[in-house]
């Protein structure tokens, strides 16, 4: 099936308010999953253009503290709780930066992260994963015990090695395909909670 960027997601986005379709993806996952509530503290790494950050806000509300980061800058969203950084995830002191202005650790990290997909499926799988270990690492120096790390993947022969790895530190890893997914992408989200493996690194 064609790539339809502009598609009925899409579509609704514009007329709802959503920086992009992607925020379906994470209403849908707070729905069957309960990943947020009242004055939670939250990390969404890779946050740009902001769909995410706006349905997080809204989740935590004005007692809430949400904190994005992107290499590339998010226009302001203009909403109180929620501030976006310039920065790369890899980076040890933007994970600081990070908890700085959350005021402490996270109750939930998010990744919306894919990489620049080549067509070739294979590839594609593979480069997801090194964001996924990434936005793990990352988690590990973010989430509070018995918080919850969400991120994106792809599909593939690689993936249940990785789940096993999140095992090591947190109590399960639940695999979600949102049903605004579009026809034919291997997307998918792990869920894995309670974080149990401490401040180690």
């Amino acid at each position: 099936m064609a790539y339809q960027r502009k598609d009925s997601w899409y579509r609704r986005a514009k007329q709802e308010g959503y920086r992009s379709r992607a925020a379906y993806k994470l209403i849908e996952l707070q729905r069957r999953c309960r990943l947020f509530a009242q004055g939670m503290r939250v990390v969404d790494l890779g946050c740009a253009p902001g769909g995410w950050l706006q349905v997080a806000a809204k989740d935590v509300g004005g007692k809430g503290r949400v904190a994005g980061i992107d290499r590339l800058e998010v226009e302001p969203l203009g909403l109180p709780q929620t501030v976006a950084l310039v920065g790369n995830i890899y980076d040890r002191e933007a994970c600081d930066r990070l908890r700085e202005v959350l005021g402490g650790r996270a109750d939930v990290v998010l990744s919306d992260m894919a990489p620049d997909t080549s067509g070739v499926g294979d590839a594609d799988h593979v480069r997801s994963l090194e964001l996924a270990r990434a936005a793990f690492e990352a988690a590990g120096r973010l989430l509070r015990l018995g918080g919850t790390l969400v991120c994106k993947v792809f599909d593939g022969l690689d993936l249940n090695d990785l789940i096993m790895d999140w095992k090591s530190a947190f109590g399960k890893v639940r695999r979600i395909r949102p049903e605004s997914t579009r026809k034919g992408s291997r997307e998918l989200y792990l869920v894995a909670r309670p974080f149990e493996r401490g401040s180690a690194l």
